[in-house]
């Protein structure tokens, strides 16, 4: 097993899913790229089919290993009847099918809320849902720096749910059971842990894709991670980083405790300036790329350039104004149809399907990490079915929000 000669990790099995001698699934929390690894391991050594992005099916170094393991193709964040025959069709077999509910890995060491609709669908097929939970993989391969990190990693597998409860609890109780389960802080994890990692004299590396505001002079996009350090252009606040992923600011510096705390205040910053301003809008120049159904993508790439504009996210969604095949072309996506962005790889760029298309949007600048925040944050205004976090409901106290308060 690649994880056992490459990583080392330290498998905990409290119920192995070889002993399951009918149909299941296994959910795992998805920290990075690499995390499939690991649940190869840790169901071993049974069977099992894992859904894995659409356009990764475009990909050559995936696309003959994905058919060979009968991979089960799934467009991310949105209705595809494809996918879920295919898994009707595996579990109808006896068989295992894989996946991770909240959809990609995460962006900066927590977890995301899971998809909508994901334990409807446990109780139509009905059938005992295992937990692999994993720790320390997003330190391992964090979405800003694709390098790996070698330190410490965990998985441990244990039925969450069997047939009788499946059929026992309700939709929302089940939603409230995962992601709670699922609750995750790296840095908080690791501070406790006191991990060392070998980050490669890159520890800080294009951290501001998601650091991207001066907790000091509040300035957008000053920030710079290179090396051991993150550092503001506009007044110098900053901070170095160590091995074991904690902070050590700068004299007279603010700095939040880690990332995962930088990038929820900018959440709670972003949360009141779209309800202050009716008007509120932001935008960067783009490229956007698709997918080739008779081409496939090398080099890392997961689409073709067609075209480059403008991307804009307001109070109505966001819209696209350029060129696509050398023809003026713009879309508009609503939030009742976008509550987040895909990273597919890392946070230089995101996917979305507009009506089942995939495209990827290039941004300019180092706006990654804001525009997804304020998808989110819009779509919890205006719509608010991609529910935050039970625990996180403070950062609305006394503020309007989406299907909540809106007949």
């Amino acid at each position: 097993n690649i994880v056992a000669r490459k990583y080392n990790p330290k498998f905990h099995i409290i119920d192995k899913v070889s002993d399951c001698d009918g149909p299941c699934f296994v959910i795992f929390n998805h920290l990075s790229r690499i995390d499939h690894a690991y649940i190869v391991g840790a169901t071993y050594p049974r069977k099992t089919n894992m859904m894995a992005g659409y356009c990764e099916f475009y990909r050559k170094k995936f696309s003959t290993i994905f058919k060979l393991n009968k991979v089960i193709p799934k467009k991310q964040y949105s209705p595809d009847r494809i996918a879920i025959r295919g898994v009707s069709q595996v579990l109808k077999k006896g068989g295992c099918v894989t996946f991770a509910p909240e959809g990609l890995a995460s962006d900066y060491g927590g977890n995301k809320p899971i998809v909508p609709g994901t334990s409807k669908m446990f109780k139509h097929f009905k059938v005992p849902v295992y937990l692999c939970y994993l720790e320390g993989q997003y330190l391992q391969n964090t979405k800003v720096c694709l390098d790996e990190r070698l330190g410490e990693t965990h998985a441990t597998m244990s039925l969450l749910f069997s047939k009788d409860d499946v059929e026992r609890l309700s939709v929302e109780e089940m939603d409230d059971i995962i992601n709670e389960k699922f609750k995750r802080n790296e840095y908080e994890w690791n501070k406790e842990k006191k991990i060392k990692w070998k980050t490669n004299g890159r520890i800080c590396h294009r951290l501001e894709d998601f650091c991207y505001k001066c907790p000091k002079c509040n300035q957008e996009f000053t920030m710079k991670g290179e090396g051991d350090k993150i550092e503001c252009s506009n007044c110098g606040n900053g901070a170095t980083m160590d091995d074991y992923y904690v902070f050590h600011p700068y004299e007279n510096a603010v700095i939040p405790d880690s990332p995962f705390d930088w990038v929820e205040n900018e959440r709670k910053d972003i949360i009141k300036e779209i309800r202050e301003n009716p008007d509120y809008f932001f935008e960067d120049d783009c490229e956007i790329g698709n997918l080739d159904e008779y081409k496939l993508l090398k080099n890392n790439k997961t689409s073709f350039i067609v075209g480059e504009g403008k991307i804009r996210v307001d109070h109505s969604g966001m819209h696209y104004k350029g060129t696509r095949n050398g023809e003026p072309y713009e879309f508009t996506v609503d939030y009742k149809n976008l509550y987040t962005l895909i990273t597919e790889v890392d946070s230089s760029y995101f996917n979305l399907y507009i009506k089942g298309e995939y495209f990827d949007i290039f941004p300019k600048n180092k706006t990654v990490g804001k525009i997804s925040l304020l998808v989110e944050e819009m779509h919890r205004l205006h719509v608010n079915y991609y529910k935050n976090f039970k625990w996180n409901e403070h950062l609305y106290d006394g503020l309007e929000l989406g299907i909540d308060f809106k007949e």
